[in-house]
């Protein structure tokens, strides 16, 4: 077996061969972000084998700094529900305190992400102790309230699960991950695993700054105030500065939708190895490349305010 760096942190994602390009946009963000003497052992979660041709590609991101790892866990989460909006593959992250025994403490990160922050540098500093994970607490919205009360949870106190630190070694010393799994077989949760990290590890959760975690609708003027009843000002600012973007709606690979630019950003910088592994939509290439232009920028700027408008009364 290879050995890795002793001072590599451990970095999970999970993915399907589909996922490949935003899975290694979001690696490209990860080493842009995190001082450069910073290296991480990648562990990718596969839902089956990822082509050689991709693999190879990979490497070819930055062989310093990464080392990467392949783990097929098919078959491996038995009768779990799994939400038809969603591949199993996200469900994987219940099982990180088994699969990976030789760590006391790792990093998982959705695919659908931008990441604008040093993670070396809260990977290095953040000390768990009796806390199961550190995330970000999404700004509950008046209709989900009703949802999370029915599944044990309160507003303000539910994370989002597409970006945690998890204490691996207490969550083993605790037998979470038969928990994990028996309570994901529940049938009817919205968010499957997110909801059962909500109520099996809840209290025994740190919260992270929000821009840590930029989900969609911290990003949007007319969510603000809902934003504002949980964070400060302070907090909303440092999102729209320097906030990690998840696409947790429309990707933007597929759609126009907040943040696009910033995905494409990312994009255009990979080696062309990762490029050649797909063919980008048309339609959104091209707007984006629309979107560097003068016009361009002034157009799409002018819709969206438009919309916002029309919509949510703001602009």
């Amino acid at each position: 077996m290879r050995k890795y760096r002793k001072e590599a942190i451990p970095l999970v994602v999970a993915f399907t061969p589909n996922y490949f390009v935003p899975a290694a946009t979001c690696l490209y963000s990860i080493l842009e972000h995190s001082d450069t003497t910073a290296s991480f052992h990648v562990i990718c979660l596969l839902t089956e084998e990822l082509p050689d041709n991709m693999k190879e590609a990979l490497a070819q991101l930055d062989a310093q700094r990464l080392q990467v790892m392949y783990l097929n866990l098919e078959g491996q989460l038995g009768d779990i529900y799994v939400d038809e909006r969603y591949t199993i593959a996200a469900s994987y992250r219940l099982l990180l305190p088994e699969i990976l025994p030789q760590y006391d403490k790792v990093l998982y990160i959705d695919c659908d992400v931008v990441v604008r922050n040093d993670l070396a540098k809260l990977y290095r500093e953040t000390a768990l102790e009796a806390h199961y994970l550190a995330a970000v607490f999404e700004a509950s919205l008046y209709f989900q309230i009703p949802y999370l009360e029915s599944i044990g949870c309160r507003p303000g106190e539910y994370i989002n699960s597409g970006f945690l630190l998890m204490n691996l070694a207490k969550l083993r010393a605790d037998n979470m991950v038969p928990k994990f799994l028996e309570a994901a077989r529940t049938e009817g949760l919205q968010f499957p695993d997110q909801d059962v990290l909500n109520q099996l590890c809840k209290g025994r959760i740190l919260g992270l700054p929000p821009y840590y975690n930029g989900i969609r609708t911290f990003f949007l003027p007319q969510y603000k105030a809902d934003f504002l009843r949980y964070y400060s000002d302070a907090d909303w600012q440092a999102v729209q500065q320097h906030g990690t973007m998840h696409y947790t709606g429309a990707k933007p690979w597929n759609a126009f939708t907040v943040a696009f630019q910033i995905w494409w950003q990312y994009y255009e910088q990979l080696p062309e190895a990762i490029k050649g592994t797909w063919k980008p939509n048309k339609r959104m290439y091209r707007l984006y490349k629309m979107s560097n232009t003068g016009i361009g920028r002034y157009c799409l700027d002018g819709l969206q305010q438009l919309v916002r408008r029309f919509k949510y009364g703001v602009a």
